[in-house]
């Protein structure tokens, strides 16, 4: 139950257009982002380049690139950290999940995938992205869309499907 309501924070928040091109090295707004986070994510993420940071009435975001990659980290208002989100293939997705998906949602085109690793036991955001997500709490999020509206489903790696948000 703590991760669905970890998960529906963190896409509370989370637009689709979560990598933004032309992010600025460090755009750090130091009055809105704790002191606590600064810290913690120059810990868990050094080697990141091209932060920049958001804080709304739900968390405090980091967007930045690590490896190549554009990755976005959350962190509660009071500093803990939450996981780390990425787009995706929807190949990626488990492939039961994939079938399920057309099944089910017939009609509707794929959109943009969200692979979301939430924060697991490990101390260090960094071993957490990269680890081999050997543990069941990585999730996706597909965005299907229509003529008529564009939903948010959730899958998780046992390739269970479920509606999750009405986008519009």
């Amino acid at each position: 139950m703590k991760k669905i309501f970890i998960t529906a924070i963190l896409f509370s928040s989370l637009s689709f257009s979560v990598f933004a091109d032309g992010a600025k090295k460090d755009n750090t707004n130091a009055e809105a982002i704790s002191y606590t986070v600064l810290n913690q994510f120059s810990y868990d993420f050094k080697d990141a380049t091209d932060i920049s940071w958001k804080v709304d009435g739900n968390c405090q975001k980091a967007e930045f690139v690590l490896e190549g990659k554009k990755l976005t980290a959350f962190y509660t208002l009071t500093g803990e950290y939450l996981g780390v989100t990425h787009a995706v293939a929807f190949k990626t997705v488990p492939a039961a999940a994939q079938k399920e998906i057309a099944s089910q949602y017939a009609g509707y085109k794929v959109g943009e995938v969200i692979e979301l690793q939430p924060k697991a036991t490990s101390s260090s955001a960094l071993n957490t992205y990269a680890s081999s997500y050997a543990d069941d709490s990585k999730v996706y999020f597909v965005d299907l869309k229509n003529e008529k509206e564009e939903i948010l489903v959730r899958v998780t790696t046992n390739s269970d499907v479920y509606f999750f948000k009405q986008i519009k």
